[in-house]
């Protein structure tokens, strides 16, 4: 066999190998930075509406550069089973996004899915969330060392990444979009309210329309190229889409 054939059949078994792994859901890579893909067919799934949308405090009603009501946040806290701190973190984030890309159209209930999916709204593991919106310990996800579905990446300092924070955010990736969602002047992942407001600009960071339901897919697989991971997102948010209504 030539070497140019040769060449060609490899390409063709590694792209056919990475549709197979999307196709079962194996994590390929863990958060890249958003590029528009379009996902699988099988991925496609409707938006998640949600009736219930933050509103803006009238007043400074929590410490941070965007606001939001506290009324709406204890209501959709009760309604939903979210702890308090994540509802303020998401609605925030949400309000900041809307006003700064309006066409992403980004939900606050899509960050909570993601939440829950990722860290369980941070208190996975027994963890306590705390009304500043940081774990009671830190969240650090699992050596990325190659094995069973997971990507090999090395540390600077040696070893393996980890992803970190409510959101699992890796360290390049959040250097990338580290955010101060609760205007302390300190960007921190272990925070929620930074890293909900660092989520929603990487959502809406692939310039897609997360109303509808191409772009709500796409934007959801660009933060985590799995088809299982979009689903179960999807699965939490509807889930809370529909008990804020």
């Amino acid at each position: 066999m030539s070497r140019a054939r040769s060449r060609w059949v490899a390409l063709v078994a590694v792209a056919l190998g990475l549709v197979a792994a999307l196709a079962l859901g194996v994590r390929v890579l863990p958060r890249p930075d958003p590029v528009l893909r379009v996902p699988p067919d099988t991925l496609l799934v409707a938006a998640p509406r949600a009736h219930s949308r933050p509103v803006a405090a009238a007043t400074r009603a929590t410490t941070g550069a965007t606001t939001v009501s506290l009324r709406w946040v204890r209501r959709t806290s009760a309604d939903t089973g979210v702890p308090w701190p994540a509802v303020r973190a998401y609605g925030a984030a949400t309000l900041d996004v809307g006003r700064s890309d309006p066409g992403c159209h980004l939900s606050w209930t899509t960050l909570a899915g993601i939440g829950w999916v990722e860290s369980q709204q941070g208190t996975i593991g027994g963890r306590r969330l705390g009304d500043d919106g940081r774990p009671d310990r830190p969240i650090s996800g699992p050596s990325l060392d190659g094995s069973a579905d997971l990507a090999a990446l090395t540390a600077r300092s040696g070893g393996w990444q980890h992803a970190v924070g409510p959101m699992q955010f890796l360290p390049g990736t959040w250097a990338r979009w580290a955010s101060d969602g609760d205007g302390d002047g300190v960007r921190d992942p272990d925070d929620l309210d930074d890293a909900a407001l660092g989520a929603a600009r990487y959502l809406c960071a692939s310039g897609t329309d997360l109303a509808t339901g191409t772009g709500w897919s796409a934007a959801v697989f660009s933060y985590n190229h799995a088809a299982s991971y979009v689903l179960d997102v999807y699965a939490a948010a509807q889930e809370y889409a529909q008990r804020s209504s």
